[in-house]
């Protein structure tokens, strides 16, 4: 009886431990979870610098842990608004992301614009002569028949499919990277060859080399864009100041430019070149933070 009672009595204790335990753990994720941060991005230069600062703020100035994904674009959308992550900083509106919001508009919140400038369309060495999209059929041996692209499922490249059959463009579009795109730009411009690639700005290679917009009489690409940041649902709810922070969070072209220029020149992590970005404008940066509770 007694051998009996006892072992109730540690199996009743057991039962107690794991449930501690596994209620202890519970917690620990819970307050792990209120405290990380998930920013997806897309590999454009714009998108590395922006959401790099927004990393380096929300863990230095902010106190969170911040994790990233990079990913092509239309997965980027679908985590949002499946809740797995909790933003995405660099929504291109009103045309090249229109097709996403589309989609997944009901499902994913606005927080406002982050930059006023943005444009896309393709983009020439200025010494290229030609001055239109229109002139570019005339011109399609010099270019090799082709304009170089990025990620194929990337706002620009579905635009510049259209470019090419409302002008009629006898040119291939290649699909590459925003960084397999920048090289191939270099290397044109190092042979002083001709090359027409989908370009947007804010970009560096804009303040590297001497480039321009080829004009778009048919008006396929748009006028100027703003860059947006759109989160999860009920972001607001779970992370108020993360949420607060995102939608105070803005870049003047100046700033833009001048933190895309300090990645590109870092030799370390992107976040580690945004940091240093940081502490040269703490003041800028001080502003966007949200009032502590």
């Amino acid at each position: 009886m007694k051998s009996l009672l006892f072992k109730l009595t540690n199996l009743l204790f057991i039962s107690i431990f794991a449930t501690g335990l596994f209620t202890g753990c519970s917690t620990s994720r819970t307050e792990s979870d209120a405290k990380t941060v998930k920013l997806a991005y897309v590999n454009w230069a714009d998108a590395v610098a922006i959401t790099s600062l927004a990393q380096a703020i929300l863990e230095d100035k902010m106190g969170y842990h911040v994790k990233t994904m990079m990913a092509d674009v239309a997965p980027v959308f679908t985590s949002i608004a499946q809740g797995d992550n909790d933003a995405f900083l660099d929504v291109w509106l009103p045309v090249t992301h229109d097709v996403y919001l589309k989609e997944y508009g009901d499902r994913i919140v606005d927080l406002g614009a982050i930059y006023s400038n943005a444009r896309i369309g393709l983009v020439v060495p200025s010494y290229v002569p030609i001055t239109s999209i229109e002139e570019l059929n005339g011109s399609q041996k010099n270019f090799r028949g082709q304009i170089i692209g990025i990620d194929s499922g990337s706002g620009i490249m579905r635009t510049t499919e259209k470019a090419i059959e409302v002008y009629g463009l006898n040119l291939n579009l290649i699909s590459s990277s925003g960084p397999a795109m920048a090289a191939a730009l270099q290397s044109a411009i190092d042979n002083n060859e001709w090359i027409a690639v989908t370009g947007w700005r804010p970009h560096w290679k804009f303040s590297r080399w001497s480039l321009k917009f080829l004009d778009d009489p048919k008006g396929v690409y748009g006028q100027v864009e703003q860059i947006h940041a759109y989160a999860r649902k009920n972001l607001e709810k779970d992370k108020p100041r993360v949420t607060r922070f995102l939608r105070k969070y803005s870049l003047t072209d100046a700033q833009l430019s001048g933190l895309m220029e300090r990645i590109k020149e870092g030799s370390g992590e992107s976040v580690d070149a945004a940091r240093i970005w940081m502490k040269e404008n703490e003041e800028i940066v001080n502003a966007w933070l949200p009032a502590k509770e």
